[in-house]
């Protein structure tokens, strides 16, 4: 049974546990928890965000109310910096607007990441394709493959490959 205390709860609180992965081919994927612990080099990621609050979110003509809750976005890192300076923008606050995650990043809480020097964006999408999408196209408007590259974290068991990761 899942706990009543949400993750992103017990992240604030300094406890130095990790989530559980959310299925088990991110078992190999490391975990950060700030940006500053990535490398600078080109690589994918699942961004776990938490939403205390409903959010209006849109990406191009679609729109959808995302409920509280934890959410996984997947993407990709390949320019100066890599992963390191990809996520440090996904992890700061009041930046400008630029991709739609940052309607999440600037309305929630990052708490940290899966990251991957081998897999893609794509790949780790597929490897959650058990989870709900909450918007369609949602980071996924140039990906020829995603309905969204947005994933909505339900409450309860963890997806497989969260659920092999001890942090």
């Amino acid at each position: 049974m899942a706990s009543e205390t949400p993750f992103f709860e017990t992240a604030r609180s300094g406890r130095a546990e990790r989530p559980p992965a959310p299925d088990d081919s991110f078992s190999a994927l490391a975990f950060i928890r700030a940006a500053s612990q990535a490398p600078a080099a080109p690589g994918a990621y699942a961004l776990l965000i938490g939403l205390t609050h409903p959010l209006e979110a849109s990406a191009g003509r679609r729109a959808a109310t995302l409920a509280p809750g934890l959410y996984l976005y997947c993407g990709s890192a390949k320019g100066p910096g890599g992963l390191r300076a990809r996520l440090g923008r996904h992890m700061r606050q009041g930046k400008r607007r630029r991709w739609h995650i940052d309607q999440l990043t600037e309305a929630g809480e990052s708490l940290g990441a899966w990251i991957t020097e081998a897999k893609g964006e794509c790949e780790l999408v597929a490897a959650l394709s058990a989870l709900p999408v909450p918007l369609e196209g949602f980071g996924s408007s140039d990906c020829p493959h995603c309905r969204s590259h947005l994933l909505f974290w339900p409450r309860g068991e963890a997806p497989a490959f969260l659920a092999a990761q001890k942090c």
